[in-house]
């Protein structure tokens, strides 16, 4: 079974909790439309890359990682679409979970996720009980404060903020869990992966801010211009579109020089590499070369508007 399928399979048998006639319809019907259908799944593919590479001994284990890491993510779009944030009324191409259940069932849907995230690590722990502290440890620290996704919707609300801490905090830490905890589900150790999720990440919200002003909303399957709507820190704002596309290929190579020696480094190597080709494709890099140059410190602290 192939990585995507390996997901989606898991995800489902996450969700088919979900069927119990005892349990709220509307509630239940929020909680698979913020999963599926799903985007493009990166993190617990990566999740899952990284414990093939470490030799993947428990791939029942490692399911639950991936698909724990997910749900979270998923969580937090469900929260992040809210009036109270983004109030944005799509996601991944169909109406976001308030705009079709509601704002109260939204912020149920999205707590609910947040504890089927850990209902599903712990129904398949007893496989590797010794590994539990390391996986339970990094879920949480990648979701929670001082320093989690968390932490980095917080960091919306504050006046002044470092471009580079939001970040890494914001997108950041859930790669850098994807990356580790691939390994420590394999009974790695992590320590040598969290880089690549590290580096990875800051691509990804570098990569998310350029494509919120360069691209449109069909191609995205959800609103443009946020950044910018709601004063929100991004790096095309601090360094201008050109210099940010300059730092997302400058992170994407980190990434990939971070990727330690092992025998599935040219599987990830090429995952990265196509990953890097769908998030900034060709139109936008003729998009970055049109607009002037704008000189601009990296990594300096902006104001909010908030």
């Amino acid at each position: 079974m192939d990585t995507v399928r390996r997901i989606e399979w898991v995800l489902a048998e996450a969700l088919g909790e979900m069927d119990d006639a005892s349990a709220p319809r509307s509630l239940a019907a929020a909680i698979k439309h913020a999963v599926f259908p799903g985007g493009a799944r990166i993190r617990p593919r990566l999740c899952l890359a990284v414990a093939m590479s470490c030799g993947d001994d428990c791939p029942p284990l490692s399911n639950a990682v991936a698909a724990a890491l997910e749900l979270m993510h998923c969580a937090s779009l469900v929260h992040d679409d809210l009036p109270c944030f983004d109030n944005a009324e799509t996601r991944r191409g169909q109406p976001s979970v308030h705009k079709a259940f509601g704002e109260r069932l939204a912020v149920l849907a999205g707590d609910a996720l947040i504890v089927l995230a850990y209902q599903t690590l712990a129904a398949q722990i007893h496989h590797r009980p010794e590994r539990a502290q390391a996986l339970f440890r990094g879920l949480s620290q990648a979701v929670g404060m001082p320093a989690g996704i968390v932490a980095g919707q917080a960091w919306e609300s504050e006046s002044v903020v470092d471009l580079r801490q939001y970040q890494r905090a914001k997108t950041g830490a859930l790669f850098a869990a994807a990356s580790a905890l691939g390994a420590a589900s394999a009974g790695q150790p992590l320590q040598a992966w969290e880089p690549l999720g590290i580096w990875l990440g800051e691509a990804y919200q570098v990569a998310d801010d350029i494509r919120d002003v360069a691209a449109d909303a069909a191609e995205l399957g959800k609103p443009v211009g946020q950044d910018l709507c709601h004063g929100r820190p991004s790096a095309v704002t601090t360094l201008g579109l050109s210099a940010a596309l300059e730092r997302f290929e400058q992170l994407m190579s980190q990434a990939l020089a971070s990727i330690p020696d092992c025998r599935g480094a040219k599987a990830l190597k090429g995952l990265l590499r196509a990953e890097s080709q769908r998030l900034i494709p060709s139109h936008i890099h003729k998009v970055a070369v049109a607009e002037p140059a704008r000189q601009s410190p990296r990594h300096e602290p902006i104001v909010s508007s908030n």
